[in-house]
């Protein structure tokens, strides 16, 4: 990143309502590959304008110049896409907090007068305010941002000031409601809610005359108010309000009108206190102020809390329940014997501890803060911590059909259709010709193997050439680069024997899940392997782990998803109790397979602790491709893995502070766990990342024996797990778009941070962008017609 700071300017005064406010002086911030005339002129505009600006050449700098200085406007080169993806970039920025306040404004080609304009709505989509059609001139570039300051810079810097006001009316003692012109509840305060005994989640969006009334008002009360304030008056007087208990109380109110656009009435701003007359009031005013004294002072004694017990410094339950009772019923009272029965628990697992801790913690909390730890124990006790939540209105077809057919295990649908795959294992060596060693091979496939350490290796090559058996020399070829055969002390002959065994038990019938998808995820596997962090990570049994179970991780998979089986009521599928089925039955049936012949065994040298440890190693990888935990391992890794790692650089400038972290790394096996499993998840799912040519390929693949799962619903009458892949109807752009969208983004993202992964990264944003291209010229199949006749 090229950092030019510019003339500092003067700062602006400006006026929002009877608040004064000073503004530096805007930042600018411009993205561009390469320095041309363009960005000359916004370089000198700025000087002009007397903003402070920075040049960013690349996206890494871009964001980093970005998090450093928030600035107000940034300028994003969207000419050209051969150096840098704008739209990416944009929201790559969006992505950050800060950038909430900023203008982004896109730099596009002029066009000439016979071509059509571009719609803005692609730009708008992807996280830009404006579009700045490309004019070198410095007056043009002057213009374009000093509008954008009197605009949008100058509405959201007075947009960021009512943060303060809104800080000032939360900690106001003042009950404070605004409504709009209709009278629909817009805000109010937590003193209002204490007031009132509701939480603010059931006011707001509700009209006032939802509310129930209390009877002690004069009948035409409320008449008299509406009249004065609709004129613009405000009101003062006496009003008795409901609280949600029921019982009516006393109030001093003022209520405000608010004048808006078009000198309308926009809002009204009514304050309530306690008309302290009666001793009700007085009462409950004296518990109001009492929680206050509590939270400030829980609040003040912070520090001494953390190294005292909470447990013997509690209130004691009796007096709390009878003031509670006495002063304020409608206040939630606190469950202490409860606490105590969790407390004296004697087997507590880590989430128990959590849960105690926030339990502890409720104990001298303000009440707003208390029944924010309710809602936090109510989603801690729930069973899905790391699933997202769908929508259920208006979410996209395609991503429901693809978490519905992915992340389930069906509907249990009890039938008297049972389906049932071949279950003949094939244990006899295959009748292709079958290399003695490793370099007895072939010269054709020779030749293509001296490319397998390059992440484009085209795997379909191979298996054209290998007469659909890519799996058996792939294997050989990588696991005599990682030395498996020494670590299994076996011959390279069993190893041979146990990779054409393993083939054999794929099903070259299926369109994707066979042995060509084995060998690419293998492939994928080996690559992930050599990436500095992951190898630094890793024990030589970690890796051979992870290459066995990349090689057995769908063997004798049916082409049909987990859900088809359960709700076919399928012989897996009982005997696994409709639970990972597939998964299940890969690394059982891998491991019959080996043990049940001595040709093929290839763990029959290893002792006993090393294969159980290697055993399990592989079993847990098989079961992490499984969908239905798939947010919960990304979510893991993210979080033992990726921001403690962050943190660690952040705070380390040492050149060997990677080094450290893949050391502390080793010295934890759970998280040794977590990479395997994040690595064999990628692997599996890296089609997306592939050259676009063979993402296209794979992405026809698994369309088709999606398609051919629904036709078979269809015939045996069974639930149509995935409606959108209906053969007839499918539009396979808009399916591998939702996939990229919810399951492929984040966890390549996450993967990417650790074992840095560009080339992949730059597949994917290529492979989005086409299926985008695809689904926009609402072409439904994996090419455009014109390309699939040539």
């Amino acid at each position: 990143m090229e950092d030019f700071s510019m003339l500092q300017g003067s700062a602006t005064e400006v006026q929002i309502g009877p608040m004064r406010l000073t503004q530096d002086p805007i930042q600018v911030l411009l993205i561009f590959a390469k320095e041309d005339s363009q960005s000359d002129g916004f370089w000198w505009a700025c000087d002009r304008a007397g903003y402070r600006c920075n040049i960013a050449r690349t996206p890494e700098s871009a964001l980093e110049c970005f998090l450093d200085k928030h600035q107000e406007i940034i300028v994003i080169d969207h000419r050209n896409s051969r150096y840098f993806d704008a739209e990416d970039i944009c929201r790559s920025i969006r992505a950050t907090k800060p950038s909430e306040h900023t203008t982004i404004l896109a730099v596009v080609p002029r066009t000439s007068a016979d071509e059509e304009e571009a719609s803005v709505l692609p730009l708008l989509n992807a996280g830009f305010d404006r579009q700045f059609k490309e004019n070198s001139s410095i007056t043009a570039c002057y213009n374009e941002l000093v509008q954008i300051e009197h605009g949008e810079v100058r509405s959201q810097f007075k947009l960021r000031a009512c943060n303060a006001v809104f800080t000032a009316l939360d900690h106001c003692q003042e009950a404070i409601e605004i409504t709009s012109e209709d009278h629909v509840i817009q805000y109010v305060n937590p003193a209002f809610e204490r007031m009132m005994g509701y939480h603010k989640g059931e006011l707001i969006g509700k009209e006032l005359t939802e509310l129930p009334k209390s009877d002690k008002n004069c009948a035409d009360l409320v008449d008299n108010i509406n009249t004065f304030i609709k004129k613009g008056k405000e009101w003062q007087g006496v009003y008795y309000g409901r609280r949600k208990t029921g019982e009516s109380i006393q109030q001093h109110v003022k209520t405000t009108p608010v004048i808006g656009q078009g000198g309308k009435i926009r809002h009204f701003v009514s304050l309530k206190r306690l008309h302290c007359t009666n001793e009700n009031n007085k009462q409950l005013y004296k518990s109001h102020r009492d929680e206050k004294y509590t939270g400030d002072n829980s609040q003040s004694e912070s520090h001494s809390f953390k190294c005292k017990n909470r447990r013997k410094d509690s209130i004691d339950v009796k007096s709390v329940t009878s003031q509670s009772s006495d002063a304020a019923p409608s206040l939630p009272t606190r469950r202490y014997s409860s606490m105590a029965r969790i407390h004296s628990m004697t087997i507590e697992a880590p989430i128990t501890k959590v849960i105690n801790i926030i339990n502890a913690a409720q104990e001298n909390s303000p009440i707003t803060v208390a029944e924010a730890l309710d809602r936090v124990l109510e989603i801690l006790r729930t069973t899905e911590l790391y699933s997202p939540q769908l929508g259920t209105k208006d979410e996209d077809p395609h991503t429901s059909d693809l978490v519905g057919g992915l992340m389930t295990d069906g509907l249990r649908r009890l039938s008297g259709n049972e389906y049932v795959f071949s279950k003949n294992v094939n244990l006899s060596h295959s009748h292709l010709s079958v290399p003695n060693t490793i370099n007895d091979v072939p010269p054709c496939i020779a030749q293509l193997l001296d490319n397998e350490e390059s992440w484009d290796f085209n795997i379909f090559e191979l298996e054209a050439v290998t007469n659909k058996r890519p799996l058996l020399y792939l294997g050989l070829k990588i696991f005599a680069r990682f030395g498996v055969s020494e670590f299994l002390n076996c011959s390279e002959a069993t190893l041979r024997a146990w990779l054409q065994m393993i083939e054999a038990n794929y099903h070259s019938s299926n369109s994707y899940h066979n042995s060509t998808h084995a060998a690419d995820v293998l492939h994928a596997t080996a690559f992930f392997l050599r990436k500095e962090r992951v190898k630094g990570s890793l024990d030589h049994l970690d890796e051979v782990a992870a290459l066995i179970a990349a090689t057995i991780h769908d063997v004798d998979h049916p082409g049909r998803t987990n859900s088809f089986l359960c709700n076919a009521g399928s012989e897996l599928a009982v005997l696994y109790n409709d639970t990972a089925v597939l998964e299940s039955h890969h690394t059982a049936l891998a491991f019959q397979l080996t043990i049940k012949d001595s040709k093929c065994n290839i763990f029959k040298n290893i002792d006993r602790n090393r294969y159980r440890t290697l055993r399990q190693a592989i079993i847990d990888m098989v079961l992490a491709t499984e969908m239905t935990k798939h947010f919960e391992h990304v979510n893991k890794f993210v979080n033992s893995i990726n921001k403690p790692m962050a943190s660690e650089e952040t705070s380390s400038h040492s050149e060997g502070s990677d080094c450290e972290c893949t050391a502390n790394i080793k010295n934890f096996p759970d998280n040794q766990t977590l990479i395997k499993r994040m690595m064999i998840k990628c692997a599996d799912v890296a089609n997306p990342c592939r050259p676009l040519e063979l993402c296209i390929e794979w992405a026809g693949r698994i369309s088709e024996e999606y398609f051919a799962q629904t036709d078979e619903e269809k015939r045996q009458g069974l639930p149509v797990v995935m409606p959108v892949f209906d053969r007839n109807t499918c539009s396979i752009p808009k399916s591998q778009i939702s996939f990229i969208d919810y399951f492929i983004t984040d966890m390549f993202d996450a993967w990417d941070a650790f074992a840095h992964l560009p080339v992949l990264m730059q597949h994917l944003a290529n492979n989005y962008k086409h299926w985008k291209t695809l689904d926009e010229l609402k072409c439904k199949s994996v090419r455009l017609p014109s390309e699939n006749n040539n």
